[in-house]
């Protein structure tokens, strides 16, 4: 075997905004805010729901297991960004960019499969609300998120395996602050069907199946909402609903945009695909906090009482 059949570059080279190079101080600004305000926020709502026991309740600790997801990506890209837009730091090492680029998805993966048992909570808080407390218990609530952690864990492992068996020998220049593995696979020169083929299984496994399940929750949820006698009891039934329909949307438009840039916008301009990708990994972290505080009158207690 040859001396450059495989070759394994040291580091790679992350860059910032295509265009905006002279502009990083001031992009730093926007990002260092945001990255604050989602670690502030998702680490206020654990802080609240862990102190008050009256929050010790199924929809409150589904939300604590999607404020730790939402930690894990925050905090999984934040170092490298800042590093890139304040020190002009633009290397990261081969294993550490594999290694962000695990995390990143890993967690991103486990927020789909939060959003989807947050569904299925809120349909059994409407269909059954007697036996809510006794169907969603804790040791059950904690092994759905034991199930969604392995699940992540499982079918993200293969990716950067995947990617350490293939040669680098073009561009060591990543078009992203952080490691994507939309934009790392684009760098191997040799056939990268398999990285494809598994790539693209991994999300159809997860934010496929994770949102198919969720339609099907809010379509018994309407069912057994249009049950219902009572007006204002319907209407109380779906407000039950909002912040979830909101923390959905929040996280599937972004992944439905990046899916269609990356999938349609090849020959757009590069600043929209790093956009697209900074939206999806930091708008869900941000607003989810902010929705749930405003819109459940619990949590807006929780955190006046911690304050």
């Amino acid at each position: 075997m040859s001396n450059n059949s495989f070759l394994r570059p040291s580091t790679f080279l992350l860059t910032g905004m295509p265009g905006m190079e002279g502009g990083n101080m001031w992009l730093a600004i926007p990002f260092c805010s945001t990255y604050v305000i989602s670690i502030l926020g998702n680490s206020t709502i654990l802080l609240v729901i862990k102190a008050d026991h009256s929050l010790h309740k199924p929809v409150y600790l589904f939300l604590s297991v999607l404020a730790v997801t939402e930690l894990g990506v925050s905090l999984s890209t934040a170092l490298m960004v800042l590093s890139v837009l304040l020190f002009d730091t633009h290397e990261i090492g081969f294993d550490a960019c594999l290694a962000q680029m695990f995390f990143i998805h890993c967690f991103s993966t486990m927020d789909s499969g939060v959003l989807w048992t947050m569904a299925f909570d809120r349909f059994v808080a409407i269909y059954k609300p007697l036996q809510y407390a006794s169907v969603l218990t804790s040791p059950r609530i904690g092994l759905i998120g034991l199930g969604l952690t392995v699940r992540s864990v499982g079918l993200l492992i293969p990716l950067p395996v995947l990617l350490t068996r293939l040669p680098f020998c073009r561009s060591r220049v990543l078009a992203h602050p952080s490691c994507l593995h939309l934009n790392l696979i684009q760098l191997p020169c040799a056939d990268v069907q398999v990285n494809s083929t598994y790539a693209l299984f991994v999300p159809l496994a997860t934010f496929g199946l994770d949102s198919l399940f969720i339609v099907l929750s809010y379509v018994m949820i309407i069912k057994t909402v249009l049950s219902i006698a009572s007006k204002e009891e319907r209407l109380k039934a779906l407000n039950t609903c909002v912040s979830h329909i909101s923390a959905v949307l929040i996280y599937y438009i972004p992944v439905i945009g990046l899916s269609l840039v990356y999938g349609f916008g090849k020959h757009a301009s590069p600043l929209i695909h790093v956009l697209m990708a900074n939206i999806y990994l930091l708008v869900p972290p941000v607003l989810n906090p902010v929705i749930y505080s405003m819109e459940t009158k619990q949590s807006c207690r929780g955190i006046c009482k911690l304050l």
